[in-house]
């Protein structure tokens, strides 16, 4: 469970290096003084706000995630299990999410997802437990990686602003493929993660966060 507001250990050390490393980095990581990627909130919460959001406006997203929240003591995977299909689709959550919001609390109530471990575990194995979980993609599970475990070295190359970002920062606005993306990121190791937080500020210069 991560704290309010943790600032990973390895960002000073990750912008010497890819400012070191890479042309465009050079530029862009300045431009942004000392704006940090942050952590917020518990695992499952943050699991749980991902499959509320999803497909939804973010003023949508609030709204109901403040619905669904209310109908709760505590935000924990037993009082989920505990709720009415109905309580929830008056919240404002289709049948499809009311589904996979109870799959997520029983992989976390009967422990198929290791968070314990997860500390241990690399970045595919964490991703193969999430992706197991009904309403999580890959694309999700690496955002999870980088947004809330911090993990350094999370290339998500299924992320549009990430290819988009790439497009415009190193081939002149041209069109890029997975393989030039995933080229790119080679040079950023081993700290793709903090590269690609750069790439989404150069394209909304307000802080990305999840």
């Amino acid at each position: 469970m991560a704290p309010a507001d943790v600032i990973p250990p390895y960002w000073d050390e990750a912008c010497k290096h890819l400012v070191k490393r890479d042309r465009v980095m050079k530029k862009l990581i300045p431009q942004f003084g000392e704006a940090r990627l942050q952590s917020r909130g518990d695992a499952f919460a943050t699991l749980a706000r991902s499959i509320v959001g999803q497909q939804i406006s973010v003023k949508a997203a609030q709204s109901v995630w403040g619905r669904w929240v209310e109908l709760m003591p505590k935000l924990q995977p037993a009082a989920v299990l505990a709720l009415a299909v109905d309580e929830q689709r008056a919240a404002g959550l289709s049948a499809r999410k009311v589904e996979y919001l109870r799959d997520l609390a029983e992989h976390f109530d009967s422990g198929r997802v290791h968070v314990r471990q997860w500390a241990q575990m690399d970045d595919e194995a964490i991703i193969e437990e999430l992706v197991a979980i009904r309403g999580i993609g890959r694309w999700t599970a690496e955002m999870f990686l980088i947004f809330h475990l911090m993990r350094p070295n999370v290339m998500p190359l299924d992320d549009v602003g990430l290819l988009k970002g790439i497009s415009l920062n190193y081939f002149s606005g041209e069109p890029v493929s997975r393989a030039e993306a995933r080229e790119v990121g080679d040079a950023w190791a081993p700290y793709r993660s903090v590269a690609v937080w750069y790439i989404w500020r150069s394209l909304d210069p307000l802080p990305v966060d999840y």
